[in-house]
């Protein structure tokens, strides 16, 4: 069996039979009931996918995928595909707004290449797990193999069991890659039956013109790859990128282990969304941390059904709304942990 198929077997629905002792915790700390509104909601979330109405959250640790996109030679983003491997080594270097949120949080941060243009030579602290440079361009065909898709999915699973095996009990999501706004906006076309001027934003910037041509460019890629959107893993593999495919498997390998994963933005709810496609009970795993300004990204939370912690209209990517969220749903669970409760205290209860 393989290493998927074996992650994908491990993926059990969350133990509901947990929801009234954690829910008797919470109406017995020393607030009015539902005093602490959606930080409740969260702590309840958490503990029902950690399996334990006394849940113990440690290490935190965001891994940052990058890869390029065969994609950008359409025009469809502001910058060139030279960026991904620059801004790589300005991560690497603690430069980028994802290093300066992690050192905030204290969140360990991993910039992982999926698939960079480029040998990124001399990049210390790189963790290296390129599939191949880039993928090929959508609108021409099929980004990369089925094959090459299952390994960039497993790479992503075992990132995400090593950092769990060193006591890691909140994973992050993060991506770098020039114009992989444009494959995460077909995939949301393809899984969700949407339209690409419903999903397709600006990105890094484009102009008017520039995301007319994005539009353009993602319907030919979905009319192009047609025969070979049957299921996610075929879909993936059609108009993916090597980073949303590793981010992918990082959800499926937290959630295989029962740990919670905090979805960035526009890219990574895209992988997710293949992840749940692949297992369904993925979702109950899943804190989705905001809500990007990219348009497509509050059209598929609508069609999902998925809330997001926060609001900020950022559109960065790398991680950067995983980071902030983290800190929330940190703060839930030593909201959860360390209040005193009635019983405890000797404060009195609500009168009937």
């Amino acid at each position: 069996m393989s290493c998927l198929q074996d992650t994908l077997k491990s993926i059990v629905p969350v133990d509901a039979t947990l929801r009234p002792a954690i829910q008797a915790h919470l109406d017995d700390l020393t607030k009015p009931q539902g005093a602490l509104g959606k930080l409740e909601l969260f702590a309840m979330q958490y503990c029902l996918a950690v399996g334990t109405d006394r849940p113990v959250l440690r290490g935190k640790h965001i891994f940052c995928f990058a890869g390029d996109h065969g994609v950008v030679d359409e025009g469809v983003s502001a910058y060139p595909k030279a960026v991904t491997p620059q801004m790589v080594r300005n991560i690497l270097a603690g430069g980028a707004a994802i290093n300066a949120l992690c050192r905030h949080g204290g969140i360990e941060l991993t910039v992982v290449d999926m698939g960079v243009d480029d040998p990124l030579e001399n990049a210390p602290g790189l963790c290296r797990r390129k599939i191949r440079r880039g993928t090929a361009n959508i609108a021409r065909g099929p980004a990369m193999s089925r094959e090459d898709a299952t390994r960039a999915i497993e790479a992503g699973i075992e990132l995400a069991q090593e950092a769990i095996g060193k006591g890691v009990t909140l994973l992050g999501t993060g991506d770098m890659g020039i114009a992989n706004t444009t494959p995460s906006a077909a995939l949301f076309c393809a899984l969700l039956g949407l339209k690409p001027e419903s999903v397709a934003g600006r990105g890094t910037g484009v102009s008017d013109e520039g995301l007319l041509r994005k539009i353009s460019v993602i319907a030919r890629a979905l009319d192009v790859n047609n025969s070979r959107l049957n299921d996610p893993l075929a879909a993936i593999a059609a108009l993916g990128g090597f980073e949303i495919a590793g981010i992918c498997g990082l959800v499926l390998g937290g959630a295989a282990c029962r740990v919670p994963v905090v979805v960035d933005g526009f890219i990574s709810s895209a992988a997710a969304l293949v992840a749940c496609r692949l297992c369904p009970h993925v979702r109950e795993y899943l804190f989705f941390s905001h809500k990007s300004q990219e348009k497509g990204h509050g059209v598929f939370l609508d069609q999902f059904g998925a809330t997001p912690i926060l609001s900020l209209d950022m559109r960065l990517g790398e991680g950067t709304g995983a980071a902030l969220a983290m800190s929330i749903v940190e703060a839930s669970i030593r909201v959860y942990n360390e209040m005193a409760t009635f019983s405890s205290a000797g404060v009195a209860g609500r009168e009937n």
